[in-house]
């Protein structure tokens, strides 16, 4: 049975009231030209900090304004950009993070900006949006820090899995995008080696292929213009699967569960990924 979002018919992208929002938006349009699907561009601006002691209004009007002026420009750099995309525009109050994870609920991909920040700076800076709304989204969210690498050919994109349900449903996502794409698919399963456990590495490699395989048959079958490469890497996942996608359009990797705002359920490879990866990190929800 497909996922709520798999029904839904557009593509949001969050537009950052104050830094450039060109890369993420121009990634959206793309991909939204790609699905044909209707692009819808989303700016939040953050309530008043304190309605009791200070008269907010003048400021959350400057905000509002300057807010919409963004947008404007951002529709119209989308419209020349790609002119058959069908684009609409949203300025919403709220904290971007809280207003981006509940548009999620009803979106077929969520695209967001990054600041490329360290994990410590990431989670306590007070204007984050990444990490929460990619742990509580309802619909795959891609952050774009860094361009596609375009010029690699054939071009790719790398998926990595490790046999769970989550890797499972990234997996079909990431087939569905190479297709789309027209690229390759790499499938990448990292082992990540303990002490006690370093004599086993060949039988833990070999458990790691046999699990590539199987993933991957049906799959394969269903998208017969995708060429498909497996690789059994050992080492850390964050660090292998970064340097594997260092070349890459995208990397698809899957999410478990639902976290709270702070984002501390997205699990610590996807969580490295965002601030590690040099391409778009796409993750996917289980169904």
């Amino acid at each position: 049975m497909n996922a709520t979002w798999e029904r839904a018919r557009d593509i949001v992208v969050g537009v950052d009231p104050v830094r450039d929002w060109r890369l993420p938006v121009a990634w959206a349009a793309d991909e939204a030209h790609r699905r044909r699907l209707p692009l819808r561009l989303v700016l939040a601006v953050p309530p008043q900090h304190d309605t009791q002691h200070v008269d907010d209004t003048p400021r959350q009007i400057a905000l509002r304004s300057s807010g919409a002026d963004r947008l404007r420009q951002a529709e119209s750099w989308v419209r020349d950009r790609h002119p058959e995309v069908t684009v609409s525009t949203d300025l919403l109050a709220g904290s971007p993070a809280r207003v981006l994870a509940a548009q999620s609920r009803h979106t077929r991909l969520v695209v967001l900006g990054s600041r490329h920040l360290g994990r410590a700076a990431e989670f306590f800076s007070a204007g984050s949006t990444t990490v929460p709304v990619t742990a509580q989204a309802a619909c795959p969210v891609a952050v774009v820090g860094d361009a596609e690498h375009v010029t690699q050919q054939p071009p790719y994109l790398v998926v990595g899995i490790d046999g769970s349900t989550a890797a499972t449903d990234a997996l079909a996502f990431a087939f569905d995008e190479a297709d789309r794409r027209g690229a390759d698919l790499r499938v990448v399963c990292v082992w990540q080696p303990a002490l006690f456990m370093l004599n086993d590495e060949e039988v833990a490699l070999k458990a790691q292929r046999l699990l590539l395989s199987e993933a991957t048959a049906g799959l394969a079958g269903n998208h017969p213009d995708v060429h498909v490469t497996h690789e059994a890497l050992t080492g850390h996942p964050v660090e292998e699967l970064a340097r594997a996608a260092e070349h890459a359009l995208a990397l698809v990797v899957g999410r478990r569960g639902r976290g709270g705002y702070t984002g501390m359920r997205l699990g610590s490879v996807s969580h490295g990924l965002l601030h590690r990866a040099h391409c778009p990190v796409i993750t996917v929800p289980t169904r």
